[in-house]
């Protein structure tokens, strides 16, 4: 008899234990039914069933505990809250829900009806729940900070012991650094792990709401990550995020077209400023360093990263080096949109940081021909995953962003370094500040980021387009071409330059052709040093008090030139609806507006070309016009030079 009831309890055991075991650890959504009746209660349990279907499986798993819904008296702007784990409905939608109208009902708001606004409320604050759930085990604060700081400056490889493994579960989404750097919240440069205040990512948003904090943005973005097809191809890194962290992404999300759509802040007028580049055509990626100048705001250097696109149908390798006409530049500058530069505008954050994407020629005739600054082109030790992510990133970046600009604190170096670890997530980057764009190219190459190796021979370098040299050793290079072969008295190429071009004229006759061609390139250089004096004369006049009307016109569209010329630095202006990056159902309206735009830069240029030239001073526009003279008669030189020695190189 004892052993008889033995077995029952055993097998009754037994029983209870496989149901336990069967049980799922799950999320349950509890409605409360007071004062519904059977068909609001219908329509409420087919909302809340649908929202399971949306969720995360792992979620669904996590948040293993039971909510209660229920419809009551809120705000009229407020579809829903949590009230601990309670999930409180606005009670005055729920007619609309019942009676089916809400599927109907168009809202403003980017989800389009009432019904999709409902079902994003209920995603969203669930999404506050997990957030918030996600601290599990108990730790002492002070650890807790200890272990967070430690992981946003070394990463979890570099953690010790104590907080090696723990450290993963304690962070919730929104205080994770990685969320953090894509939301637009960056580890402040300096800051010892703590995440910067003001987010610039504030354009093409889905909603201005998710701007408020951290916490709304990963609310936010976790109802259009489940709902929005089309989000994947929007916010590319954040539905990456989501889909890792997840281990999951939604079955309806659309296929992406594999070309992104940028600005090119080209100067070039007559080539349309809407282009696309697709990152399998990236062959590798540059740390581009402008070198340092005498002046202020370039003392450090300037950081930019260079882009080798291969041209269309040449196979990814090195010889896309070779296709410079195709090569970007991802260059965070300072938007001025004013004829003055203020030094101190520029230290307390007055000017706009804006991500210009320019080609490459543009940047080196500006810095090598003007500015008489070298360029070195120093190659990024990146994998393929890595610079497809930061291709990706730069061009999200690039329709978001409208940062503000700190000479000192954010500048050139730090937007630079925060665009590589937002884009690429590579271990070295972790831990590394610098403010200066000189120290950020000698930290990269010590963390073994950046391949100094092609620039140790500098004529290979040169060659190869690894280094681009200031044309100031060029002009000296000519000038003792000129020394060799005429009696010149000069001892300087500064002081050839200074002459007047009508003193430089009679030497254009006793030149032979190696000489001709070093006059040339000496003539074109006195040009340049004549346009920049005339342009500092104008804007001198023109900010003066006794500027004549005509001046003050011209001087008028010069200033709309240049504040019309923004959008080119921030796309986003052109178009009102939509988020994130514009998709191929936009591309023809944003077409067509910045051709219209572009359109107006080429007038405003061709009739400042003419009305400038009038303005100038009397002495100044003689110059010029002496300048053109000698030019356009050593091109008859060197053509005629040319013929007679039957088409010699020059050596």
């Amino acid at each position: 008899m004892t052993h008889l009831f033995s077995l029952r309890s055993c097998c009754l055991l037994l029983l209870l234990l496989s149901l336990v075991a069967g049980a799922r650890a799950e999320l349950r959504l509890r409605l409360d039914g007071q004062g519904l009746d059977d068909a609001q209660r219908l329509a409420s349990r087919q909302l809340l069933d649908q929202a399971i279907a949306a969720l995360p499986p792992r979620l669904i798993e996590r948040l293993d505990r039971q909510v209660t819904v229920r419809w009551t008296a809120l705000p009229e702007a407020v579809h829903g809250r949590m009230a601990g784990e309670r999930l409180l409905l606005n009670r005055s939608l729920l007619p609309g829900l019942t009676d089916g109208s809400a599927r109907q009902q168009r809202t403003g708001r980017t989800h389009g009806t009432q019904y999709r606004e409902l079902l994003a409320t209920v995603l969203h604050e669930l999404a506050h729940l997990y957030d918030r759930a996600r601290l599990w085990s108990p730790i002492d604060r002070r650890q807790l900070a200890r272990c967070t700081r430690l992981a946003s400056t070394v990463g979890p490889v570099g953690l010790p012991d104590d907080c090696r493994g723990e450290i993963a579960r304690r962070f919730t989404l929104s205080d994770d650094p990685r969320l953090l750097e894509l939301a637009g919240w960056p580890q402040r440069i300096g800051g010892r792990g703590e995440p910067i205040s003001d987010n610039g990512q504030q354009e093409r948003s889905p909603d201005p709401y998710e701007l408020h904090n951290p916490r709304e943005f990963v609310a936010v973005n976790f109802e259009y990550f489940l709902l929005d097809p089309d989000y994947a191809c929007r916010r590319p890194s954040l539905h990456q995020y989501f889909s890792e962290h997840f281990g999951w992404q939604p079955a309806h999300a659309r296929p992406c077209s594999p070309r992104l759509p940028f600005l090119n802040a080209s100067r070039d007028y007559e080539k349309a400023p809407l282009a696309w580049i697709d990152p399998e055509r990236v062959y590798e990626v540059d740390y581009l360093f402008a070198e340092a100048n005498d002046n202020w705001v370039s003392r450090w250097g300037h950081s930019m990263l260079r882009l080798v696109v291969c041209a269309p149908g040449r196979p990814r390798g090195a010889d896309c080096r070779l296709d410079l006409e195709h090569h970007l530049v991802l260059s965070y500058r300072a938007f001025v949109g004013d004829l003055q530069l203020s030094s101190w505008d520029g230290l307390t954050g007055v000017y706009p940081s804006r991500l210009f994407i320019l080609p490459l020629s543009q940047v080196v005739d500006e810095y090598t021909k003007v500015e008489l600054r070298d360029l070195l082109s120093v190659p990024l030790r990146l994998s393929r995953a890595e610079q497809d992510a930061l291709v990706r990133r730069a061009v999200e970046t690039h329709w978001s962003y409208d940062g503000r600009y700190y000479f000192l604190t954010n500048n050139c170096a730090v937007e630079t370094l925060q665009l590589l670890r937002t884009g690429t997530t590579h271990p070295a980057l972790r831990g590394l500040d610098s403010v200066m764009p000189n120290a950020l190219l000698d930290s990269l190459a010590a963390r073994g980021l950046a391949d100094l190796a092609p620039l140790a021979d500098p004529r290979q370098a040169l060659r190869l387009g690894y280094r681009f040299d200031s044309f100031r050793s060029r002009y000296q290079a000519m000038f003792d071409v000129l020394r060799e072969q005429l009696p010149i008295t000069q001892h300087s190429v500064e002081a050839w330059l200074a002459l007047p071009a009508s003193e430089r004229l009679p030497w254009i006759a006793r030149a032979d052709l190696r000489t001709s061609a070093a006059l040339l390139l000496l003539e074109q250089a006195a040009q340049r040093q004549q346009l920049l004096l005339a342009q500092d004369e104008l804007k001198q006049r023109y900010l003066g008090e006794a500027a004549d009307p005509q001046m003050k016109r011209t001087g008028d569209t010069l200033q709309t030139m240049l504040v019309q010329a923004g959008f080119l630095s921030r796309p986003a202006e052109l178009l009102k609806n939509g988020y994130g990056l514009p998709q191929p159902a936009e591309w023809r309206e944003l077409n067509a507006l910045t051709e219209e735009r572009h359109r107006y830069l080429r007038q405003l240029s061709d009739n400042l070309d003419q009305d400038l030239r009038q303005l100038l001073l009397p002495q100044r526009r003689d110059e010029l016009n002496a300048v053109e003279t000698n030019l356009a008669r050593l091109g008859e030189r060197v053509r005629s030079l040319h013929r007679e020695s039957g088409g010699l190189q020059l050596r």
